[in-house]
C-alpha cells in the first residue's frame, strides 16, 4: 500500500535524531516531522485538539488523558527520564531543614498539579523521606493541560498578580516543585541531590520514566500493524545513539548524554530501555504515586495503557 503520511512531533535528541533526517523510518510509513519549542506546548496541542497523529507526551499528562477520555494511546517507547531528588527546592532562611518540615507549609509547584516531574518529586518526599502529602498545600503557577482535570482541595493556584519565583525567593513560600530559581537563598532541599538520584538508581532501581510516545486511537484501529512499526523505528534509532555513547564516538557530550552514560556505568545495561518488560516497575511506581496524588480515581492495567501489538516488545 502507499505510505501514510504520519504528523509526528518529538523532541530532536541523539536517540531520535536518526528519525527525523530519515536515517531510520518505519517500514510502511512516513513522518512528517514537527520540531515544537517548547515541546509542552505539543502536549497540550495533542490532549485538547488531537493535532498530531504521533506524539511525544508527558507521561503523567498522558494518563490523565487517558482518563478523561482522550482518544489516543502509548507505544512503550520511553524518549526522556530523568532523577527529580534535585527539584525540590527550598529557601534557606525559611526554617524548613528536612523534608518532613514541608507538612502544613505552602509549597510552590511549575505550572500544574499533574506535571510529571512534580509527581515524581512529590512521590520521593512522600515514600523516601516520609511525607504526608496531604499535609501540604500545592500552590500551582499555571494550569493544567487536561482541561477537564480537577485536583484535590489542598492543591490552589497562585494569587492573582504574583509570582511563585519572587514568593519562593523572598521566603513568603518556603518551597517549590520544579522551580528553575536563580537566587542565592533557594537552594535543592536533599543534599547532594545528583548523587541522591544516582544511589536511588544503585539501590533499588529508581529510574523515573518522564515521556512516552502517544498516537492517534483512530490511526491505531484502522492501521493494526502502526504501533509495533512505530516501536520498531523509535528503538532503531535509539539503539545506534547507544552504541555511539558505549564506543565514546559523542563528540560534544550534553549533560542528558552524561546522565545516560552514567546510568549505563551504573547498571551495565542500556539507559533508555524500551517495552513494557524492562520498566514495569517505573510504570507501576508512576500509576501508585499518580492515584495516590489523585490525579487518577485508578490505576490503568499496562493492556489499557500500551497499544495492542507493542505489549510482548523490547527495544
Amino acid at each position: 500500500m502507499a505510505e501514510r503520511k504520519l504528523k509526528t512531533v518529538f523532541r530532536p535528541l541523539g536517540h531520535t535524531l536518526s528519525l527525523t533526517d530519515g536515517t531510520v523510518r518505519p517500514r510502511m510509513y512516513e513522518l512528517d516531522y514537527e520540531n515544537v519549542e517548547p515541546l509542552i506546548a505539543a502536549f497540550r496541542r495533542m490532549v485538547r485538539g488531537l493535532e498530531f497523529d504521533v506524539c511525544e507526551m508527558a507521561i503523567t499528562t498522558y494518563i490523565c488523558a487517558k482518563a478523561h477520555g482522550k482518544r489516543f494511546t502509548a507505544i512503550p517507547v520511553f524518549p526522556a527520564r530523568a532523577f527529580h531528588h534535585g527539584a525540590i527546592v527550598y529557601n534557606t532562611k525559611s526554617g524548613i531543614k528536612s523534608p518532613k518540615d514541608l507538612e502544613g507549609k505552602r509549597v510552590g509547584v511549575h505550572r500544574g498539579y499533574t506535571v510529571t516531574t512534580g509527581v515524581w518529586a512529590r512521590g520521593i518526599l512522600q515514600h523516601q523521606y516520609g511525607v504526608d502529602l496531604s499535609k501540604i498545600t500545592w500552590v500551582l503557577s499555571g494550569d493544567e493541560h487536561v482541561a477537564e482535570y480537577r485536583p484535590p482541595a489542598n492543591v490552589v493556584p497562585v494569587e492573582k498578580g504574583k509570582k511563585l519565583e519572587e514568593m519562593v525567593a523572598s521566603g513568603e513560600i518556603p518551597a517549590a516543585v520544579n522551580m528553575d530559581i536563580d537566587h542565592p537563598d533557594v537552594k535543592p532541599l536533599i543534599p547532594n541531590a545528583k548523587e541522591a538520584g544516582f544511589e536511588a538508581l544503585r539501590n533499588t532501581g529508581h529510574y523515573p520514566i518522564n515521556h512516552t510516545v502517544v498516537v492517534k486511537d483512530d490511526l491505531l484501529d484502522a492501521y493494526p500493524d502502526l504501533a509495533a512499526d512505530l516501536f520498531s523505528a523509535f528503538a532503531e534509532a535509539k539503539r545506534l545513539y547507544v552504541e555511539r555513547l558505549k564506543n565514546n564516538r559523542i563528540a560534544e557530550p550534553s549533560a542528558t548524554d552524561k546522565t545516560y552514560q552514567r546510568v549505563m556505568d551504573i547498571t551495565g545495561k542500556d539507559p533508555l530501555p524500551y517495552g513494557i518488560a524492562p520498566n514495569r516497575k517505573m510504570i507501576d511506581a508512576v500509576m501508585q504515586y499518580a492515584t495516590e496524588q489523585k490525579i487518577i480515581t485508578r490505576p490503568f492495567t499496562v493492556e489499557e495503557l500500551f497499544a495492542r501489538g507493542t505489549h510482548d516488545l523490547i527495544g
